[in-house]
């Protein structure tokens, strides 16, 4: 029975406010899965790198039966992941030094992203503690992607393809991300195991559309998209912008025009090339009285501005799954994303909402046409659109989680558990 859980997220801390830079799905889903283990009597451990010198070296604000605990390594500030590596041996003397200061043993490790698999495969080794790892992004599948080249570490490579055949159970968001890990890495089919994310439906629920706009001081009868995510090359926002400007409509009416909101990141960081970039692409295109750069925003804001959306927009050229996307359905809006990766997995063409291909700037602004102009098609995809995300509650993917966690324990992991996925999903 798994009563303590020690979860590892070397570079990057569930505290961190959504959107930021290097902030997304990941932070998402330690937080909310750690606090559903709690409710459950589980006590959960995340460690995590410090980044701010005066931060606690214990944090639980996350609530009863969640630490945040901050190890001291390669120095403070933000650092990039993959400079992080060189200091991840001192990131786990810090893990053992606090399981020996305080006594504790744990019943498995849970490591997400590449650093945090090699931490856990040196605990595995000092403890004899099984651990399940979530890659959340894939190395190989990055360079598949034409903007980002071949750019991924040879490192980050290397260690990966050694994660899969340390880790006592692999995770995959999908199906279709079960057959990377086989075919790009040539994981043992028998342990990768399918379990998607989960949406919190407490905080993204149907709000009337009025009603958010009005907290949000926002238009009632102006057509409205949302992106919201990381402001970076991999999210595409800029085939948005292009789109909009394929739309063609009529420069001197501006109230015919659909207002499209950008929220993430810092808008006024001068020093954030890509910020920059998008923005003056925006006043090139002649797109600034339709577009609005928001920053980074709070989960139970962002939930607002779901709900205020006629479309939420995910044009992402990569995605594990696109928990942005989930918790706009859950909010009850429609989302038009890229037929990639979780994406083409978790929204239903025609059903939630409409996939495009990736980076067909035509085909987005045809797409973002098509739900404007039809309210009766919007309203029947927001519904579905609740429907479908009922079947991602936390409660449930932590149910499933279980599973995957009593089999790395038991080493009783098969092909037929794993093909299937875990609890039912």
């Amino acid at each position: 029975m798994i009563q303590r859980i020690a979860i590892l997220s070397v570079h990057t801390s569930p505290l961190a406010t959504p959107g930021g830079k290097k902030v997304g799905g990941m932070n998402t889903y330690i937080r909310e899965i750690a606090q559903t283990f709690a409710t459950m009597g589980i006590q959960v451990d995340i460690f995590t790198r410090r980044v701010v010198a005066d931060s606690p070296s214990i944090d639980a604000s996350l609530g009863s039966g969640v630490n945040v605990i901050q190890i001291t390594a390669g120095g403070l500030g933000d650092v990039a992941p993959d400079d992080l590596f060189p200091h991840l041996q001192a990131f786990t003397a810090g893990v053992i030094a606090y399981s020996i200061r305080n006594n504790v043993q744990y019943d498995l490790i849970f490591s997400h992203y590449w650093l945090s698999g090699w931490v856990a495969q040196k605990l595995k080794e000092f403890w004899g503690t099984p651990f399940v790892h979530m890659f959340h992004t894939l190395g190989r599948m990055k360079n598949r992607i034409p903007s980002m080249g071949a750019g991924t570490p040879h490192t980050r490579i290397h260690v990966e393809t050694q994660i899969v055949q340390w880790a006592n159970v692999v995770l995959a968001n999908t199906p279709a991300e079960r057959t990377q890990l086989i075919w790009l890495y040539h994981a043992d089919r028998r342990k990768v195991f399918v379990c998607p994310p989960g949406v919190n439906l407490t905080r993204f629920h149907p709000i009337e559309q009025h009603v958010a706009r009005h907290a949000l001081n926002l238009p009632v009868d102006e057509r409205l998209m949302v992106f919201v995510g990381r402001i970076e090359p991999l999210k595409a926002v800029d085939s948005i912008l292009y789109a909009l400007a394929a739309l063609g409509y009529d420069p001197l009416s501006v109230s015919t025009r659909p207002k499209l909101l950008i929220i993430g990141g810092n808008p006024q960081d001068r020093f954030d090339g890509d910020m920059v970039n998008l923005r003056q692409l925006c006043t090139q295109l002649g797109l600034n009285e339709q577009v609005e750069f928001i920053p980074a925003q709070a989960h139970d804001r962002l939930a607002l501005y779901y709900a205020a959306a006629d479309v939420v927009l995910v044009p992402s050229e990569y995605e594990s799954f696109g928990m942005v996307a989930l918790e706009a359905m859950a909010s009850g809006t429609p989302v038009i994303a890229s037929a990639v990766g979780g994406l083409a997995y978790l929204v239903k063409d025609g059903y939630t909402g409409l996939l495009v291909p990736v980076r067909d700037s035509v085909t987005l602004a045809s797409a973002i046409q098509h739900i404007l102009v039809d309210d009766v098609l919007r309203g029947n995809m927001a519904k579905a659109s609740v429907l479908e995300a009922q079947k991602y509650s936390w409660q449930k993917i932590a149910e499933s989680l279980l599973v995957a966690f009593e089999a790395a324990k038991s080493g009783s992991t098969s092909s037929e558990l794993a093909t299937i996925g875990i609890g039912g999903i």
